[in-house]
């Protein structure tokens, strides 16, 4: 009877060179996933270069050069366009790494199953409706004596709105069998802070959600393919 020989070496390096290969595959696939989001990680990187920017100011310097792009009631009146566009660029706190996780989880798949001009028209509408929502209730406290007239000047930048539209609008998304779960989680996620807070930011985000649910007319009809960032 022949001696039973051990496995051959070429084996191992067999399954070393496959589990190398797999690795090797992991940067093609990342590029692959950020060129097929190219709106979301344009954005991302524009929010990088801002958030290292505050990063080196003192905490005097950085208040006063947010409040400058913040959309409050201040800004809003003095230059409308120009404090809605710039408040979308910089991160209140200056923590970029979960907002990376948050753009990678929610905007990129939303911008690649919608096409980049649609996923675009559900952020500008979220963002700018439920600016211009939650800072008509901030004023119309003021006006009534419920809140200082100081809160005129409030600080108030980030990307927070656009992303709670882009949460509404991915309830069309999810597969049937979930979507009310989701939409039930998204309610609940967004609906408590606004029953039990006191803030006109959660005023915003809600409405935002509201925002990003009535853009159903601009998801795709076969929500089961990708539809193309290009499209």
């Amino acid at each position: 009877m022949t001696p039973r020989s051990p496995a051959p070496p070429a084996r191992r390096r067999t399954a070393a060179g496959s589990w190398l290969r797999t690795v090797g595959r992991w940067p093609r696939g990342i590029g692959s996933w950020i060129r097929s989001a190219p709106g979301t990680y344009l954005w991302l990187a524009a929010l990088f270069v801002t958030t290292v920017i505050v990063h080196r100011m003192s905490p005097d310097i950085e208040e006063d050069f947010l409040r400058e792009r913040s959309t409050n009631l201040d800004g809003l009146s003095q230059d409308p366009v120009r404090v809605l566009i710039a408040s979308a660029f910089w991160i209140d706190g200056g923590r970029w790494l979960p907002c990376a996780a948050l753009y990678t989880v929610f905007h990129a798949p939303a911008e690649r199953r919608l096409g980049t001009p649609r996923w675009l028209a559900v952020v500008v509408l979220s963002h700018v409706l439920a600016t211009l929502v939650s800072e008509g209730v901030l004023a119309w406290a003021i006006r009534h004596g419920h809140v200082p007239q100081s809160a005129t000047g409030t600080l108030d930048v980030g990307v927070s709105y656009a992303l709670a539209g882009v949460v509404g609008v991915i309830t069309y998304l999810v597969p049937p069998l979930w979507r009310r779960v989701y939409l039930f989680s998204v309610l609940v996620v967004y609906g408590i802070p606004l029953a039990t807070g006191h803030g006109f930011t959660d005023v915003g985000h809600f409405t935002a959600v509201l925002v990003g649910l009535a853009c159903r007319p601009l998801v795709p009809h076969r929500t089961g393919t990708e539809t193309p960032s290009a499209q």
